[in-house]
């Protein structure tokens, strides 16, 4: 499988692992496979028609005992087939030759969908209802991380003598505007220098870096001007400082009731889970800048989605990730096709926030 859709997870399972041979990934393979689709326990003579794994049942029935004696899968109920576990999960997510691409149909409808957007927090919408309708798991995006963005122009409107809107407009396609209430007239030749020169200081710089880059920026200019200027970058330096919290979309949670049996006890503890900003985000920020990763059940640290898997990955222009988004379901899923969906998503709204 390649790099970008492995996950660092941790197994609580800490029995010892005996290398699997061919054989008995295919069943276990095939296991996860016919789970996924059915939503039934697997048994010996089901794997045998369905599947051309060229041995005899009970060579079938020697690789499940295995495989269930090395944590791989198990019995949920005497006289019943086998299901996998969050370890079979695992090595079937890690041992996939590929994710499932999505049609070219799909990917035409996605990249339309996506470019009827008419700003960020309209990509943002359109992103989180997408995934959540391809996939049908719960869906979350998080909004672009002012901290990862860049300044892509400064612009100062006049709209009174002594009153300017200041505008910042990032990389990612996010628009903050004040209103600035200057000490006295500003003139236009005093805007139309601070103007260049701002955009000069500040243009592709992140955020965070703008306020040292501009500090020393007043004393380019006559004594008389300076209060104006002053004042103006105070509000800019705001703007900045306003923006630093973190904000998510979430899209998709009547998926879940599809899936009440894939819960042990409960659907409330994911639900309440879901409730929590603070619980995404942190789910999210576990995600490299760049790769895909998959947490499955118990992998996951907050206890209330021990019964689900996360799919995630950034998403951003060229290698540069600027937020997170993924889907959230039970650990009974389309890994390949999920995962295929997700990798798309971000790889199409990357390249919108880069063309905006």
């Amino acid at each position: 499988m390649p790099d970008e859709a492995k996950s660092d997870g941790r197994l609580l399972d800490t029995r010892p692992v005996r290398p699997l041979d061919e054989r008995r990934l295919a069943v276990l393979r095939a296991i996860v496979q016919d789970y996924v689709g059915t939503e039934e326990p697997v048994g010996s003579k089901a794997l045998v028609e369905r599947h051309n794994l060229g041995v005899s049942p009970a060579t079938v029935r020697n690789d499940m005992a295995a495989l269930e004696d090395d944590g791989y899968i198990q019995q949920p109920h005497t006289s019943a087939g086998r299901i996998p576990t969050d370890k079979g999960y695992r090595l079937f997510v890690d041992r996939l030759a590929e994710v499932k691409p999505m049609t070219p149909p799909e990917r035409r409808a996605i990249r339309h969908f996506l470019e009827g957007a008419v700003d960020l927090d309209d990509v943002v919408a359109r992103t989180v209802r997408l995934l959540a309708q391809l996939t049908r798991q719960v869906a979350v995006v998080q909004y672009p991380s002012l901290t990862r963005s860049t300044v892509r122009h400064i612009e100062l409107v006049p709209l009174t003598p002594s009153k300017v809107m200041l505008v910042l407009i990032t990389d990612t396609g996010r628009v903050e505007q004040r209103i600035v209430d200057c000490p006295g007239t500003v003139g236009e030749t005093v805007l139309a220098d601070l103007r260049a020169k701002l955009n000069a200081k500040s243009q592709g710089r992140r955020l965070p870096e703008v306020p040292t880059a501009l500090e020393d920026l007043p004393s380019g200019f006559e004594p008389g001007d300076r209060p104006t200027v002053t004042t103006i970058l105070a509000t800019l330096f705001e703007t900045l400082a306003e923006q630093n919290e973190e904000r998510i979309m979430l899209a998709g949670t009547a998926n879940l009731t599809r899936f009440g049996h894939d819960f042990p006890l409960t659907i409330q503890p994911v639900l309440e889970a879901l409730e929590e900003q603070v619980v995404l985000l942190r789910l999210l920020g576990e995600t490299a800048d760049s790769a895909m990763t998959v947490r499955i059940g118990h992998e996951n640290a907050y206890e209330g989605l021990n019964s689900t898997s996360v799919v995630s990955v950034g998403y951003g222009s060229g290698d540069q990730s600027v937020a997170k988004l993924g889907v959230i379901g039970p650990t009974r899923m389309d890994y390949p096709g999920t995962m295929g969906a997700v990798r798309a998503v971000a790889r199409y709204v990357g390249q919108i926030l880069a063309e905006s």
